[in-house]
C-alpha cells in the first residue's frame, strides 16, 4: 500500500514539476527574443503539453527523467551563444528553486507538529502523507535539475556544451544526437544490470579501483547519491534559522 501511494504522490509531483520545467525554458527564450515556444502553445503550465512518456516514467519510478523539450530556434536570440545556454539553464534552475523552497515548507511544517499529540489517526495520517509528498517532490525536483545538467543530447547539459566547446566540435557532436540518445538511454536502464554483473565477480569487488568502474555504469546510483547530498545541503542551509532545526 506505502508504495502504490508512493507512485501516485510521484505521478502528482510530476505533473506539477515538468510544465514548471519546460515553462521556464519556454519563458527564459521568450524573454531574451525567441517567440516559437509560444507560437507552438508551449509556453503553458498543462502537463500534457510537456509530458514525455518514457521520461515522465523514469522520473515517477527513479525520481529523475526529462520532459518533452520546448522548441527553441537561437537565431531569434540577441547573443545566440549566450541565450541558448540561459535558456537551457532555466529549466533546472527552476526545479532547484521549487525544491529550495519546498525543503523550507518540509522544515516548517515538521517543526510545527513534531510535539504535537494528534488525538485523530486521520489527521496524524494526513500530516505524514503530506510531508511524504513534499520529500517526493522535492527528490523529484532535484533528480530532474541533475539529470537535465548531464551534458548528452537531447538533455539541458548538452545546449551548455554550445558556450564550452568551438562550434566545430559541439556541431560534430550533435550531428549523432540520436546515436547518443539511445546509448545513453541503454545506460539508464542497463547500467545497474551491468554494475551488479561486475560487482559479482570476485576480482572486481576486491579492487577499489575495478569495484568503482563497475559502479559507474549504474547511473541512477550515482544520481541517487547526488540527489541526496543536494538535498542534505538545502536542509543545511535552512536549519542555520533555529526555530527549523531538527
Amino acid at each position: 500500500m506505502d508504495s502504490i501511494v508512493r507512485y501516485i504522490f510521484s505521478f502528482i509531483a510530476v505533473m506539477i514539476i515538468l510544465p514548471v520545467h519546460e515553462f521556464a525554458h519556454g519563458y527564459a527564450a521568450y524573454k531574451l527574443g525567441d517567440n516559437t515556444a509560444r507560437n507552438l502553445g508551449r509556453l503553458t503550465l498543462n502537463p500534457i503539453k510537456h509530458f514525455d512518456i518514457v521520461g515522465g516514467l523514469c522520473l515517477i519510478l527513479f525520481h529523475f527523467g526529462w520532459a518533452k523539450p520546448v522548441p527553441i530556434n537561437p537565431r531569434n536570440f540577441r547573443n545566440p551563444k549566450r541565450d541558448f545556454a540561459l535558456t537551457a539553464l532555466a529549466g533546472p534552475l527552476s526545479n532547484l528553486l521549487l525544491a529550495f523552497i519546498s525543503v523550507f515548507l518540509n522544515l516548517l511544517i515538521f517543526s510545527a507538529v513534531k510535539d504535537v499529540r494528534f488525538e485523530s489517526e486521520f489527521l496524524f495520517s494526513a500530516v505524514n502523507n503530506l510531508l511524504l509528498f513534499i520529500n517526493i517532490f522535492i527528490s523529484i525536483n532535484i533528480g530532474i535539475a541533475i539529470f537535465n545538467l548531464i551534458p548528452v543530447p537531447p538533455l539541458d547539459g548538452s545546449r551548455l556544451l554550445n558556450v564550452i566547446l568551438p562550434p566545430k566540435a559541439y556541431f560534430g557532436i550533435m550531428k549523432y544526437e540520436n546515436r547518443i540518445y539511445w546509448i545513453f538511454f541503454g545506460w539508464i536502464f542497463l547500467g545497474p544490470y551491468v554494475s551488479r554483473a561486475l560487482l559479482s565477480l570476485s576480482l572486481v569487488a576486491a579492487n577499489p579501483v575495478l569495484a568503482a568502474i563497475a559502479g559507474f555504469f549504474d547511473l541512477s546510483n550515482i544520481l541517487s547519491v547526488i540527489i541526496s547530498y543536494v538535498y542534505t545541503a538545502m536542509m543545511n542551509f535552512w536549519q542555520l534559522i533555529p526555530f527549523l532545526k531538527i
